[in-house]
């Protein structure tokens, strides 16, 4: 059996130009721009268009695209590796052409937009001349959609979307939402819905407020009412009733792009961490040496790399079955600890940093809120644990004896007879 944790060398120097263009270039952007997606804002073109323009020089923009959508089709392995540094920088996903909703609203345009909507939407989505929404939750039920209320009736050769949606991706800067609406009610849970395309300008389309992260400097997701908005039918992403197929679309490869980018958060708050235990002293004596500080930093490092490995470990399975269902149960995993990982990481930081770390001068509490929040994107941590204990018991089988095989009574009598020809 092989077994290599190396990576090849030509794309290992991709990644340490990517390192050090992130540390030098990318990272300074958050302390002079706001959002990342404000992508009109005559600084934001002064000061990133350019950057992209390197990165696509060194053919590193949008590289989990497939090369038939102008990437380079890099495998999960690859994605890991390079995510985890450009999670260290809000801009970075965005100076790479991989900022999120719209690499997977740009999958599902991939795969069920027409001729015209890819023209219209994807075209500039992939260049960002544009960024998009996804509009899936909604205030009364969350991300439940067996609960969900926003309609949408045929009338004609439209359909026309009533209802609220809530915390919509980025909804203060997208020039169109990807809706997902109730079309048949009557219909099993999983079958009722469908997925529009909706412009920003639609009539009746309202954002009633924008709400923000505590890591965010603007406030972008969207509470979003819906008012009568006409769409075509043409408008509708695959068949009606599809809209969870459609959804699984764009999940692709996202699955786990956010703990990739994560590790890098983590990392991030654990350099600080460390640097700070070797700077300061208390009771005439360095942080760094005392027990309980060195305690935190051995918590963390280990917390991390363990972390980190079953993140590669779950790039390189969907590389090799290139089948998410038959990895369901790694990507649930990565899922489930990626929240505590960034929390306690973050935690210690912020506390070998005293008040300084729990000021708005240091980025811990905005960590901190967002550890939270991954708890909740994409799922929340309680269902994704549901699911690795579901996957796991397939793998066993129940006992329809008194005592099990294991029982040491049992296993004893079993080993006697086993041996019994050559112990007499």
């Amino acid at each position: 059996m092989s077994w290599d944790f190396e990576t090849d060398p030509e794309f290992q120097t991709q990644l340490d130009w990517v390192e050090r263009f992130v540390d030098e270039e990318v990272e300074p952007l958050e302390h002079v721009l706001g959002s990342p997606w404000d992508i009109h804002d005559p600084r934001f073109v002064t000061l990133v268009r350019p950057l992209q323009e390197q990165v696509k020089a060194r053919k590193l923009w949008a590289c989990h695209l497939a090369p038939h959508q102008g990437g380079q089709g890099y495998g999960q392995m690859k994605l890991a590796l390079l995510n985890e540094i450009l999670g260290r920088a809000h801009f970075a996903p965005i100076v790479f052409g991989c900022q999120a909703p719209d690499t997977g609203n740009s999958e599902i345009l991939s795969h069920y937009g027409s001729a015209a909507q890819k023209k219209k939407y994807l075209e500039p989505l992939l260049a960002n001349r544009i960024v998009s929404c996804f509009a899936m939750t909604e205030p009364q039920g969350g991300a439940d959609p067996k609960v969900f209320k926003t309609r949408a009736v045929q009338d004609g050769g439209d359909w026309v979307i009533t209802g609220e949606k809530w915390f919509a991706s980025n909804a203060r800067y997208a020039e169109f939402f990807i809706v997902m609406v109730v079309t048949d009610p009557d219909a099993p849970p999983y079958q009722q819905m469908s997925m529009f395309i909706v412009p920003k300008d639609a009539p009746g389309l309202t954002i009633m407020r924008n709400v923000g992260l505590a890591d965010e400097p603007v406030p972008t997701h969207g509470y979003l009412k819906f008012d009568g908005v006409r769409v075509p039918a043409s408008d509708m992403l695959g068949q009606p009733g599809e809209a969870f197929a459609v959804a699984q679309t764009r999940l692709g490869g996202g699955r786990i792009h956010h703990a990739m980018r994560t590790i890098g958060q983590a990392k991030k708050a654990f350099d600080q961490l460390c640097e700070r235990a070797l700077s300061r002293t208390t009771q005439g004596e360095l942080l760094a040496d005392k027990q309980m500080v060195q305690e935190k930093i051995a918590d963390s490092w280990c917390q991390l790399e363990q972390f980190r490995l079953l993140v590669l470990r779950t790039a390189w399975r969907i590389d090799k079955y290139q089948d998410y269902m038959r990895v369901r149960k790694d990507i649930s995993a990565v899922k489930a600890l990626m929240p505590k990982v960034l929390h306690d990481i973050a935690e210690r930081a912020l506390h070998i940093h005293g008040s300084l770390g729990a000021s708005l001068e240091m980025p811990y509490t905005d960590q901190l809120v967002l550890s939270y929040h991954m708890g909740l994107a994409d799922g929340p941590t309680e269902v994704h644990k549901v699911t690795v204990a579901r996957q796991v018991l397939r793998d066993y089988q129940a006992c329809t004896e008194l005592f099990p095989a294991y029982h040491r009574p049992r296993a004893k009598a079993a080993a006697e007879a086993k041996y019994r020809h050559l112990l007499g």
